[in-house]
């Protein structure tokens, strides 16, 4: 008696689950109407990118606000780039792979 209880709620959970396993999603769905209806009317849906912010190449900062690696170099990051400082001029430039061999870079 308790094995036909056992497989009857067996059963359920196993639909329960595999009922719910379909993926949903709403974002295609609503992609796919709007290019249908899109391509129906004959419009195009216009998509503009943003501009993209340049990065400068060397920025000015006081060396109170720059950071200081083990080494003792000074750098400052900014928006997600680092900046490096110059030792004969102070200014921060961006970080290229020729600062390795630059003496300017150098700590003091």
């Amino acid at each position: 008696m308790h094995k036909k209880y056992l497989a009857a709620i067996f059963i359920v959970f196993s639909v329960l689950i595999f009922s719910c396993r379909k993926k949903h999603l709403p974002e295609t769905a609503a992609a796919a109407n709007v290019n249908s209806t899109a391509t129906s009317t004959g419009k195009k849906t216009v998509v503009r990118k943003m501009p993209r912010t340049p990065v400068p190449k060397v920025i000015i900062v006081d060396d109170r606000a720059a950071r200081k690696t083990v080494d003792g170099r000074l750098y400052h990051d900014l928006e997600g780039h680092r900046y490096w400082r110059n030792n004969k001029d102070g200014k921060y430039y961006l970080f290229n792979k020729s600062m390795y061999a630059d003496s300017a870079y150098k700590p003091q």
